[in-house]
């Protein structure tokens, strides 16, 4: 909304200086001046934008791929344990309380808008699931390899829930998107300075100013992967394990 404001403001811009400047202004060698600035910084603006596309997409599927790759480690997890043996009812069982414990923890994080340092910790349910499964007793080959696999895939949980930690915050940094805005302005002030202004030219310079602004709101969703309209769903990781 504030990108649009300033947006389509700015061709309120462009009209009040088209009616205070003096007519020799307004000529033509000034009008193929003005016209190539605001070409220039239109491809520059058209530049930064799909670059910055691109980064918030880059961000929002490499952080639902690690959604992803959680998920999976834990259905696995869980199915190692169960090929066990009974004895692992009471680390299954902690196993899903982790589960909520890290969604609630995952989605908290990412929504906080702080901008603080955190110091990781691992979670109390984590800590005891992980000692659960060091203090197993193998009775046989294939339990120990059960266990062995099991401890590999604890710790590339761990890992997998560190490499989402340090990514905690927005990607985008708000000079970029000043520095947008900016250049928006003046291109929208460029098409009302030179143009006939009736409802059409307005009508079609507000439905082109949302247009670039929804450009804008694009990348915030995609650059927040775990807030707003787009969020990653936290429902298949909570879902991921059916009741003991």
């Amino acid at each position: 909304m504030i990108a649009f404001a300033f947006a389509f403001g700015g061709t309120f811009v462009g009209m009040f200086l088209r009616h205070r400047l003096p007519g020799r202004h307004l000529s033509g060698d000034t009008k193929d001046v003005v016209r190539l600035g605001t070409g220039l910084i239109a491809t520059i603006a058209g530049l930064v934008l799909g670059l910055l596309i691109a980064s918030a997409n880059g961000t929002f599927e490499t952080q639902s791929s690690q959604i992803k790759q959680l998920t999976a480690d834990i259905v696995f997890l869980d199915s190692i344990l169960a090929q066990y043996g009974p004895e692992t009812d009471s680390a299954r069982t902690l196993l899903r309380r982790a589960l909520a414990t890290m969604a609630d923890r995952i989605w908290r994080e990412k929504r906080s808008d702080t901008g603080k340092a955190e110091v990781f910790e691992a979670s109390a349910a984590a800590l005891l699931l992980y000692n659960e499964i060091l203090k197993l007793s193998p009775r046989n080959e294939a339990q120990h390899s059960l266990q062995a696999r099991a401890v590999d895939t604890s710790n590339d949980l761990a890992k997998t829930r560190l490499l989402l930690f340090t990514k905690a915050g927005s990607s985008i940094p708000m000079p970029f998107l000043v520095v947008l805005i900016s250049w928006l302005t003046i291109i929208f002030a460029s098409f009302s300075l030179f143009s006939d202004i009736n409802a059409t030219t307005i009508a079609a310079l507000c439905i082109f100013a949302l247009s670039a602004s929804a450009s804008i709101f694009l990348i915030l969703e995609l650059s927040q992967p775990f807030t707003g309209l787009m969020m990653i769903a936290d429902e298949p990781l909570r879902n991921a394990l059916a009741p003991l």
